[in-house]
């Protein structure tokens, strides 16, 4: 029969255990499984460990090999919910001793008893809405191996991804931001083939100026890597656009001499508009680190 075993909360900064269900099951493998919590094993023998973590504190659960996964995270996230709004982050901070929340365990069983009674949660949970988390944030899938020495197991490997790759998710991509890559994607055109021509001016006038082809072609660079920062998350993203911005405006002030106004003013407001479109779409909303 498919139930929930076991839960606990611990801090993740230091793994200290927060509060943990009371049970007296002896069964030999969910003891040999609690005893990994700590190293968060996805699977051990026949059951599964799943957890979450948020704002500092992880929450661990151990339930039968086909229990499932939504109603797991749902668990998870039921205990989450009320962690936070019982216990301030001063007070979680400040704990010393293991366990100092075990008051919080007649919550667990209570949550516990519901989710072993899959019937009695019809209303009082909304699956689709979590089916859709688990599907923005994919679990990690962790092996025994994927422990390391914390548990005694050989070397770690490379971390296994369900579903979507791992990366982080952007916003949507809207019909304004669209239209600014294509334009950028033009400019960049335009300014390669600009700077192919210059190449061809130097073969035939050996006093054309090859800083010009420079220009033309670091131009090329920053409008294709503005489209590249607005299609994928980077670190410090914002800032990249605006330097890649700045890039393009000191390539068209160089090139001054081969463009008019309305030239060098459509290359710059297309890198305005690009580098606005950047800030714009912004990572979706981090949710709470879903891992089994």
């Amino acid at each position: 029969m498919s139930m929930v075993l076991f839960a606990s909360v611990v801090r993740v900064r230091d793994g200290l255990p927060l509060s943990a269900s009371t049970d007296y099951e002896q069964d030999k493998g969910l003891q040999e499984t609690k005893k990994h919590l700590k190293g968060l094993s996805k699977k051990t023998g026949q059951y599964n460990v799943n957890f979450i973590s948020s704002l500092g504190v992880g929450y661990l659960m151990v339930c039968t090999e086909n229990y499932p996964n939504v109603l797991a995270f749902c668990f998870l996230d039921e205990l989450q919910r009320e962690f936070i709004v019982t216990y301030d982050t001063k007070r979680i901070n400040s704990a010393v001793r293991p366990y100092s929340f075990i008051e919080f365990d007649n919550f667990i069983q209570k949550t516990k008893q519901r989710y072993n009674s899959p019937r009695s949660l019809s209303t009082k949970i909304n699956l689709a809405d979590m089916q859709t988390e688990i599907k923005l944030r994919p679990p990690y899938q962790l092996s025994p191996e994927d422990l390391g020495s914390i548990n005694g197991f050989s070397h770690s490997t490379t971390s296994k991804y369900k579903g979507i790759a791992p990366h982080q998710v952007l916003e949507p991509v809207t019909l304004s931001g669209i239209v600014a890559c294509v334009l950028s994607v033009l400019c960049g055109a335009l300014n390669l083939l600009r700077g192919v021509h210059a190449i061809e001016s130097i073969m035939q006038n050996e006093d054309e100026d090859f800083n010009y082809v420079i220009a033309f072609f670091l131009g090329t660079a920053a409008c294709l890597y503005q489209c590249y920062l607005f299609a994928y998350f980077s670190v410090w993203r914002n800032i990249k656009s605006f330097l890649a911005f700045a890039l393009i405006c000191l390539c068209n002030m160089y090139l001054y001499e081969l463009r008019n106004v309305w030239q060098i003013l459509f290359h710059v407001t297309v890198g305005a508009f690009i580098t606005l479109q950047i800030h714009l779409r912004q990572p979706q909303g981090k949710a709470p680190d879903y891992n089994v």
